[in-house]
Parts: C-alpha cells; sequence; structure tokens
C-alpha cells in the first residue's frame, strides 16, 4: 500500500523519531513529527555538558550516517551527540517536518466503536497497519503559549522515549519530604535544562547533595567537584549499588564483544522463547557466568574499596542496563575526598540538610539534585483517552511480548 497520501504524525524529535521520519519520507509519506522541545535530538540537546554517551561510538550511530572524522572519541560529549542528530535530520530533510514546541496532549482513535476495536483479533480486523480506513487517530497538540489544536491521521508513530518530562521522586514519611528543607531541592532533569554556566553558578560555593548512582548522579557530582573542589565536597546518598565502569576493556579485553552483540541475545531467556531457544540458554549458563565474573574480577577492584560492588551480577547490570560509565576522575574524586558516598536505602530532608539512616550527623546541605531517574511510561500513559489503549500501552510485567524498556520507540 502506498504512503503517498496517508497522513502519520510521529510523536517525538529524538533518536527514533528521527530515524521513523526519514524513513516515512523515502517511502514518498510526509509525516508530521511534533516535538515538545526546542530542538531535535532527545535528551541530548538539553544534557548536561559533561555527560557522554554510554555505549562506545561505533554502536550508537544511523547505519546510514557514519560520525564525522572530527569525533574520535569512543565516547562522545554531549555537543557532539546532539550536533551529530541535527547532522542527520539536515541531511535527509527531517528538519522540515518537525514542529518544535508542540506537546501531544491527548490522542484518540475515533470512527470505530471501542467494542469493535476490542474484538479485533489483528488491527483494523485485516491486520494492516492503515487499517480498513474507517477509525482515525485524533491527537490534540498543544503549543508553547498554550494553544490547542486538533490533528486528524491514518497513522501515529510514538517515540517519546524514557528519559523526559516525567522524573521519578522518592517519596517520604510525612514531615521528613523536601518541604522540611529550607534549602534548594531540583531534579536532573531541571538541572540540565537550566544550561551549563547557570547550573554552574548555582552550586559554586554550595554544599551539594547528590541523590542517586546512576548517568545523571554522577555526572553531577562530577560537575560539583570539578567547581568546588576540597572546600565544599560533594555527598552522593547511594540507594542501590550499581555496577560503574570506566571504558569497556576488562584486561585489556573489549567485553562489548561478549554483551553489545547478537550472541549475547543466545545467553538470556527470553519471554515466549521456543524450545530450542531455551535450552540453547540453559546450555551457555556457564560461559554467561564466566564472563560475568571475568568482568567482575576486574571492574570491582576500585569498587571495593569503597564498599559500592552491587550484589547482582554485571551480567545482569548489563542486560537490565543497570550500568553506568564514570566521569573521568571520579575514583580519583572519591579518594580525595571532593565526593563522599553515604549508602542507605532510607534517608529524609530536614531542615539543615538530609538525614541518612544509619548515620549519626546530618549531611548539611543547600542544594539536594534528584538523580533518580525518569518513570519512563508516564509519557505516554496518560496520553490516551481510550481505557483500552492505555492499558495496552502501560501493559504489565507479564505480558508475553513486553515492550521494549517499557517503550514503543
Amino acid at each position: 500500500m502506498g504512503l503517498e497520501n496517508k497522513s502519520v504524525a510521529i510523536v517525538g524529535a529524538g533518536v527514533s523519531g528521527l530515524a521513523a521520519c526519514k524513513h516515512l519520507l523515502e517511502r514518498g509519506c510526509r509525516p508530521v513529527v511534533f516535538e515538545a522541545g526546542d530542538a531535535v535530538g532527545g535528551v541530548w540537546p538539553n544534557a548536561m555538558e559533561g555527560t557522554r554517551l554510554q555505549a562506545p561510538r561505533h554502536m550508537y550511530r544511523y547505519s546510514d550516517f557514519p560520525w564525522p572524522d572530527s569525533v574520535t572519541e569512543m565516547f562522545p560529549n554531549q555537543r557532539q551527540v546532539a550536533d551529530y542528530l541535527h547532522a542527520y535530520a539536515r541531511r535527509f530533510g527531517v528538519l522540515d517536518c518537525v514542529r518544535l514546541g508542540h506537546r501531544v496532549t491527548s490522542m484518540d482513535y475515533v470512527g470505530v466503536a471501542e467494542e469493535e476495536v476490542v474484538a479485533w483479533e489483528q488491527w483494523a480486523g485485516c491486520g494492516e497497519a492503515f487499517g480498513s480506513g474507517d477509525g482515525e487517530w485524533r491527537l490534540t497538540v498543544a503549543d508553547a503559549e498554550g494553544h490547542t489544536e486538533v490533528h486528524m491521521l491514518d497513522f501515529v508513530i510514538l517515540c517519546t522515549g524514557r528519559f523526559s518530562n516525567y522524573p521519578s521522586i522518592p517519596k517520604f514519611p510525612p514531615g521528613r519530604g523536601p518541604e522540611a528543607f529550607d534549602g534548594k531541592v531540583i531534579h536532573s532533569m531541571d538541572y540540565s535544562k537550566m544550561g551549563s554556566e547557570k547550573a554552574k553558578e548555582m552550586i559554586k560555593d554550595k554544599c551539594v547533595t547528590v541523590v542517586g548512582y546512576g548517568n545523571s548522579a554522577l555526572d553531577i557530582a562530577n560537575e560539583c567537584a570539578t567547581i568546588n573542589g576540597t572546600e565544599k565536597p560533594c555527598t552522593m546518598v547511594v540507594r542501590t549499588k550499581q555496577w560503574i565502569i570506566p571504558n569497556f576493556y576488562a584486561w585489556g579485553i573489549n567485553i562489548s564483544n561478549f554483551y553489545l552483540t547478537r550472541f549475547a541475545e543466545l545467553l538470556i531467556h527470553k519471554p515466549g522463547e521456543g524450545f530450542l531457544l531455551s535450552i540453547l540458554a540453559t546450555v551457555l549458563t556457564p560461559l554467561r557466568l564466566m564472563i560475568s565474573k571475568f568482568a567482575e574480577s576486574y571492574y570491582s577492584i576500585p569498587m571495593k574499596k569503597h564498599e559500592m560492588v552491587p550484589d547482582h551480577s554485571f551480567f545482569e547490570g548489563m542486560v537490565g542496563c543497570m550500568l553506568s560509565t564514570t566521569p573521568k576522575d571520579h575514583y580519583k574524586n572519591l579518594e580525595e575526598g571532593i565526593i563522599v558516598i553515604k549508602k542507605s536505602k532510607t534517608f529524609g530532608f530536614c531542615k539543615e540538610g538530609v538525614l541518612v539512616e544509619g548515620e549519626s550527623t546530618l549531611v548539611k546541605s543547600d542544594i539536594v539534585i534528584f538523580g533518580t531517574g525518569f518513570n519512563g511510561d508516564e509519557n505516554i500513559k496518560d496520553m490516551f483517552i481510550s481505557k483500552y489503549f492505555h492499558a495496552i500501552v502501560v501493559g504489565s510485567t507479564s505480558t508475553t511480548t513486553p515492550l521494549y524498556r517499557s517503550s514503543l520507540c
């Protein structure tokens, strides 16, 4: 079926949204891309200045658009990634399709009764992406000034990602939340949006406490250490230990060859896998354990000094996306006391700072920054008016075919 006369919307102009738009343009369809932010590239245009890729450069690229020769680092920085994505969009004419500052506030499938939709065994009863032509998607879109408009479309591609707009904030007992604190409390998302110079000015000469031990938390703590040094050490409250690595070389061997290839898919059991794949994953279990122990023997050396080795295996950390690459001087900053780690599952706020369970003294703070991640499914959960589609998108942990990292794209 030709796409020339089909109306398609793409929600989000990040890595997936840009590729989806380029794919459609090549097939004669001119989609409209709604991007809530002020630039294409997803989280990268507003990421912190010190943020780098978590995957090697050659594994984070479009197959038809190589990195420029000027980018030689294994882990390109924030500016390089943002420029690369913008260059991709410009090269393939995607920029002309993007409407920046436009957020999709709701979407609904109209023209077909919901009872009929529920009864379908295949989409539209025939399995065709564009259906029989009876139904269409109704999107309500708001611009930066709050003005809304309605679009009727044949197809919608959701590329909203996991790392924007809906921060994950820990819950606290009454009287122990941020309201009890006299200082400033923000999330890493807001810190990034401030811009580099304004963010650095905010933390300068301040006692900063960072909650979390993932990518954003590590980057913010490193920035605080660089700006304030030993005069105002940065405290990290770590609730869950995670594997952190400086690079992908363990004892001189590139472990990405074991983990970031199709071969790695054979090492794990998957939902809905067949008999042969199940047997293969079981037979390869000793090899999986051996590779994991090999990596752990190297990466755990500096982590043991600070009692930060996690309970789960390195393999679990890799396949579960529970692994971060460390900023260059992270362990050096720990040794020099520029960054101080407090390990506890529970903490709360008081007037002067943070109370960490198990610690006899409070952590005096001027600013507390949550590097606690995002609620990825919130991006799309409330977008659907229909409870039926809402349930499909949110899904459950027991679904036979779960969404990849809980996302549509």
